[in-house]
């Protein structure tokens, strides 16, 4: 199990993760709103207020995970950082699991 971070304009927040959570490459987003990212960009320091989005995976969705966030996300290179899940309560880790399983026919 994966859980994975990115930033996103807030106005953007809802939209990526529920096409995320349609396509079951996640169990969970939490939505964190009211970040003030600081970074470079183009040669410059750069400043924009973002949502911060902590999504729950399976190891084995990440590239997909990876290339359907580069398609639907507005940045031109969105931030996907993953940490692995080395524990938790079994409850929860099989409900990631039994979220996560891929439709045959995703709509």
């Amino acid at each position: 199990m994966r859980m994975a971070l990115s930033t996103c304009p807030p106005e953007h927040a809802e939209r990526i993760a529920d096409d995320l959570l349609r396509l079951h490459l996640v169990a969970c987003v939490n939505i964190i709103p009211g970040a003030n990212s600081r970074y470079w960009w183009e040669g410059a320091i750069q400043s924009e207020s973002e949502s911060i989005l902590i999504m729950k995976t399976r190891a084995e969705h990440i590239p997909a995970l990876t290339r359907a966030l580069q398609d639907i996300h507005p940045y031109e290179v969105p931030e996907l950082i993953t940490f692995q899940i080395q524990e938790g309560s079994q409850d929860y880790l099989d409900w990631l699991t039994q979220s996560t399983v891929l439709p045959e026919n995703p709509s």
